[in-house]
């Protein structure tokens, strides 16, 4: 079945050059079974047409507050009892101030005020609108009222700027939304997911590290998190947003992230290593940037391994259901399966790096999953759905050994 089979969903778009993404926001609620229908600020179409969004829902668009035939039958107040999510997005700064304040200026801000749905907002603006005191007041005050925050992202934006402010991807978007209404089969129990590369020092301006994005391990913890879980995300440097309702801690080092695991880990129902560990680091860091010089033709390093962050998790007495992953570039098989017994896990998940579309850096992924009598496959496919099938090999493992 759908996760979002009946389900009704107004979607309010605002101003900003994100509104040129929910057409595709709009078909892939539908795709999950959800019924839409759109509201749109003025504001709003200047980006795109409600024409555009009445083809791609099948429902004609609100954009009015004063539209004398729908307000014959009260036409914002059918609207707000109609819904069970209204959803805003783009949210702009302008709205979500609007919205804090409590304004009913138009059909938007009316239609918050006189809903009992669940509201959700995913802020889209300039980088520094975002950062703003007033932008951040003003979400607070969303968030004490139980609006969901989702977002927003970092990257480049339409205006050059760089950083938070981007719109998240529409399939994150759908994912926040499914998650409403998932069955928290996780409940009461606690994950600890590492996630992203670690960065080992040589200099103070210069590190070994690898191509990891952490894009895996952000989705599984946010899988998990919408199963019912409580997730602790350990997370090396990336340029991703913290994934809705999870514990974040930041590290850099190995030495670190093995730290902040052991503590974690103790009483934890599962662990998964899904971060790229460095496996050496720097035996002794300079203390000033090495200098090339015009006789230095070689340079010399010398590396001491790293502490095993999975091994030393499952070495524990009362250890945690340990999930590994082994990112290989061939023989992905052997070393797994090898991987899986010297390390005691309960599972690990392979991939192959080497193959062009999946792995570091890709939006998608596929495993093969291992334990000690089975194996499992999870065909290409985004790392959000990669994360969900994972998930629930987990817990199906778990049940099995209890």
């Amino acid at each position: 079945m759908q996760i979002l089979q009946g389900k009704n969903i107004v979607l309010g778009i605002t101003g900003g050059i994100a509104a040129y993404k929910m057409p595709e926001l709009v078909r892939r609620l539908i795709d999950q079974g959800a019924n839409v229908r759109v509201v749109m600020t003025d504001s709003a179409k200047a980006f795109i047409t409600p024409l555009t969004l009445q083809a791609v829902s099948g429902n004609s668009v609100s954009d009015t507050l004063l539209d004398t035939e729908a307000e014959r039958a009260m036409g914002h107040i059918e609207l707000a009892k109609w819904a069970d999510l209204l959803l805003i997005a783009p949210a702009s700064a302008n709205t979500i101030a609007n919205i804090a304040h409590g304004l009913a200026s138009d059909l938007l801000g009316t239609l918050v005020l006189a809903t009992n749905a669940t509201i959700a907002a995913a802020p889209a603006m300039n980088q520094q609108m975002w950062h703003a005191e007033v932008t951040q007041e003003n979400i607070q005050k969303l968030a004490n009222r139980n609006i969901h925050i989702w977002g927003p992202a970092q990257g480049e934006q339409a205006c050059g700027d760089v950083g938070f402010g981007r719109l998240i991807e529409v399939p994150e978007i759908v994912e926040h939304v499914c998650s409403l209404y998932q069955e928290k089969n996780l409940a009461n129990q606690h994950w600890v997911i590492t996630a992203g590369p670690t960065r080992e020092a040589i200099d103070p301006v210069r590190y070994i590290s690898n191509h990891s994005s952490g894009k895996m391990g952000y989705a599984i913890a946010q899988a998990a998190v919408n199963a019912g879980a409580k997730v602790t995300l350990i997370s090396g440097p990336v340029n991703l947003s913290k994934p809705a309702s999870v514990d974040l801690i930041n590290v850099t080092s190995a030495e670190q992230m093995h730290q902040q695991a052991m503590i974690h880990a103790n009483g934890a129902d599962v662990f998964v290593a899904c971060a790229a560990v460095a496996d050496y680091r720097v035996a002794e860091i300079a203390t000033q940037k090495i200098k090339k010089t015009a006789d230095n033709q070689q340079m010399q390093i010398n590396l001491v391994k790293n502490p095993d962050i999975v091994a030393d998790v499952a070495a524990q007495k009362n250890k945690p259901f340990t999930v590994g992953f082994a990112a290989e570039t061939q023989d992905v098989e052997q070393y797994a399966l090898d991987k899986l017994k010297r390390k005691n896990l309960d599972l690990i998940a392979a991939n192959n790096v080497a193959l062009s579309g999946q792995g570091f850096n890709s939006d998608k992924n596929a495993l093969t999953v291992f334990s000690t009598s089975s194996q499992q496959e999870i065909i290409l496919m985004n790392k959000s759905d990669v994360a969900k099938k994972l998930v629930t090999i987990i817990a199906e493992q778990m049940d099995e050994k209890v």
